[in-house]
């Protein structure tokens, strides 16, 4: 059995691991020319720290994560205003809670790959002919390949959901927030940040800085606008909607690298009815974005390709996997998406007054009990569709 995989992220690098351990020849294209260097840090929980134990490449994740003591809220002079014990957060999880840039996910996940998988950079789908018997996947340089199933894991963005199943705009739905991620340098900032994941205690935009193991300083942003536009120059976006925050955000702005060097995009979900047809499957992003209000893309990404991926091991045919896949995971990333979506307001708050009561629920965290509820509320339900080793 053959599988063409298209996009060398976090879901389709995780779905090329597991088809590959179970026997299929595995292609996976990526329209980037090499490994994206951009990204933020993500916290990694839940389906997927499960489904990563399993694969074997947990141990890999572990060693290149960062130990990250709370969540700190400070004022424009640096004041510490409110927090989130992460060691808090992490007992609610039962300890199966680590963070890590998503760079060095990817790098990791790549690294686990055997030898037999194929990573082609710099090209991607051109056009999709699914039959009952096959797929065909006509390439941007030309070539085309034949396989039994096409994955399409190409991201919130993705090219094979718009072959197959049609135009962006039918299943993205914008949040109203853009976000961006940079690194840079600077020594002394690297230090003032370094353990705790700082954020700005602000309404409507916000910056974010953690200090890394190399010296440099992993800055985030987000901020709420209602038009989802995209900007042509993201450096000069950033610059310009997080000007006059106070404290170190300053320096941050002078230091934002250029726009190639910027990931930045729009906050969105994708929902789709289907995510399948004939041959060809969406997995992570292309087909259930959950949205960074959710804190779990990335593990929804790992854990659902290796739902997809047990599911083609056990039955009979490609379609009957693929109807499986989507009746066990659907309903988990709806869920999902349903909590991120009703955390909005208290991931940015749009006004003082939410500001306040953020602080006031974060304070509240220190209480027993209260930690493991919002840990709930944060995260929503646990499942057991991945279930652990």
């Amino acid at each position: 059995m053959k599988a063409v995989i298209c996009g060398a992220g976090i879901a389709g690098l995780a779905c090329a691991q597991r088809l590959d351990t179970l026997g299929w020849d595995v292609v996976v294209l990526e329209k980037a020319p090499g490994p994206r260097a951009q990204g933020y840090m993500i916290d990694f929980f839940g389906p997927g720290y499960d489904a990563a134990e399993d694969m074997g490449v947990l141990p890999a994740l572990l060693d290149v994560s960062y130990r990250v003591e709370e969540a700190a809220y400070r004022d424009a002079r640096g004041r510490r205003r409110a927090g989130l014990s992460y060691e808090r957060f992490a007992d609610a999880l039962d300890g199966r809670l680590f963070s890590i840039m998503r760079p060095d996910l990817e790098r990791a996940l790549r690294a686990h790959l055997r030898p037999g998988v194929e990573l082609r950079y710099g090209t991607g789908p051109r056009a999709v002919d699914d039959t009952p018997d096959g797929v065909r996947v006509t390439l941007t340089d030309g070539t085309a390949l034949d396989a039994d199933l096409l994955v399409g894991a190409d991201g919130i963005h993705s090219t094979v959901r718009e072959l197959v199943f049609g135009p962006e705009d039918r299943f993205l739905r914008y949040l109203g927030f853009h976000t961006a991620a940079y690194l840079f340098t600077d020594p002394g900032l690297r230090d003032a940040v370094a353990g705790r994941f700082n954020l700005t205690d602000t309404a409507g935009r916000q910056m974010g800085f953690y200090g890394l193991r190399d010296g440099r300083v992993a800055a985030f942003t987000v901020h709420r606008t209602p038009d989802p536009s995209l900007p042509a120059d993201p450096r000069a976006a950033v610059r310009r909607a997080y000007a006059g925050l106070g404290w170190i955000t300053p320096r941050a702005l002078d230091l934002c690298p250029p726009s190639d060097e910027v990931y930045y995009d729009q906050v969105a979900q994708v929902t789709m009815d289907r995510w399948s047809h004939g041959r060809t499957v969406l997995l992570g992003d292309a087909c259930y974005a959950v949205s960074l209000l959710a804190g779990q893309g990335a593990s929804l990404a790992v854990a659902g390709a290796h739902v997809l991926a047990r599911h083609l091991e056990r039955a009979a045919s490609v379609p009957a996997a693929l109807d499986g896949y989507e009746r066990a995971w659907h309903p988990v990333t709806v869920g999902k998406q349903r909590v991120a979506r009703n955390a909005a307001r208290w991931f940015l708050p749009g006004s003082p007054w939410e500001l306040l009561l953020r602080r006031i629920a974060l304070r509240a965290t220190a209480l027993p009990g209260v930690d493991r509820y919002v840990a709930t509320a944060l995260v929503g339900k646990p499942t057991t569709v991945v279930p652990r080793p």
